[in-house]
């Protein structure tokens, strides 16, 4: 069997979906649609950017669909007169069941996580912010519950405890589109079949918000404020605010380790009476700078 005898609409929009497409498209995968977010206004000028799978499916002439509602694909689905297949990496909507039926075997999501532990959209956050010693990938049959459907394939992943929000998402983005072009095949002719989860396992995670950029060292120790920089480097960030010379000076923490002493304002106490040190920052003038030019430009 070909690889290209299958249809196959891509669902995904950022960074972590672009990995997945881009192995999909070199291995000779036959992608008739691409599924993304519409355009969005970022930066301040409120630049129109587009997706990062939009951009290099228009450079291989493949189709893209940006629909308000996911419901509102199904005509396009239905047009191609068999039933595609579906995969799913990051997409960042809900699909409805109405649009789950029109593939088979279905939509098959490349989720970032040891399922069932980590159900919900910030599992890669929550493995770094929680300090664990492993997560993984799942590669799993979407249903209409929250990352509730049947697994077909699932590798661990080490983590050393120094991982960062972008770098885990890299690293779990390669190894996710490496597993599903290793089992796609047997999965497509069903020679890979998908066993369900233990629900009684599950670990469910929360989306993230600006409400969780502010480090709250009173209630937190050292380490685990630590592993807060760390898991929200990209999104929401990590705010504190320090009374610097009679001013209230509010910024973001980009880098910072644990420490036992305090030897300069920048080595905030924690909750177990240990210091979060800060070594690098982004000062209110906007620029990354490191904790000690800090000290020397703004606390002087």
């Amino acid at each position: 069997m070909k690889k290209t005898s299958h249809k196959i609409i891509f669902f995904g929009t950022d960074n972590f979906s672009l990995i997945a497409l881009k192995a999909l498209v070199e291995a000779g995968y036959n992608i008739v649609y691409v599924v993304t977010k519409p355009d969005s206004r970022s930066g301040r000028g409120q630049k129109l950017t587009f997706p990062a799978v939009k951009t290099y499916a228009l450079e291989r002439g493949i189709a893209v669909l940006q629909p308000q509602k996911t419901v509102d694909i199904a005509e396009a689905i239905i047009s191609l007169k068999e039933q595609p297949v579906g995969i799913l990496a990051s997409y960042g909507k809900i699909i409805p069941a109405s649009i789950i039926k029109l593939f088979q075997p279905g939509i098959i999501n490349i989720h970032p996580s040891l399922l069932p532990v980590y159900r919900g959209p910030t599992p890669i956050e929550s493995a770094i912010e929680n300090g664990d010693a492993k997560t993984g990938v799942s590669i799993m049959l979407l249903d209409i519950g929250m990352d509730s459907g049947s697994i077909y394939d699932q590798t661990e992943y080490d983590l050393s405890g120094t991982e960062t929000q972008p770098q885990l998402y890299d690293s779990l983005g390669q190894l996710g589109a490496q597993r599903l072009i290793s089992i796609l095949p047997n999965i497509l002719d069903s020679s890979l079949l998908s066993k369900p989860q233990n629900d009684t396992q599950a670990v469910y995670c929360n989306l993230l918000s600006k409400d969780n950029q502010w480090l709250e060292p009173t209630k937190n120790s050292a380490k685990k404020s630590e592993q807060q920089v760390r898991a929200h480097l990209i999104f929401p960030k990590t705010k504190y605010e320090l009374l610097i010379n009679n001013t209230k000076m509010q910024f973001i923490i980009t880098k910072a380790h644990v420490s036992d002493s305090m030897a300069s304002i920048l080595d905030i106490k924690c909750a177990d009476g240990k210091y979060l040190s800060i070594d690098e920052l982004i000062a209110p003038s906007g620029r990354r700078i490191s904790g000690k030019d800090f000290l020397n430009g703004y606390a002087a």
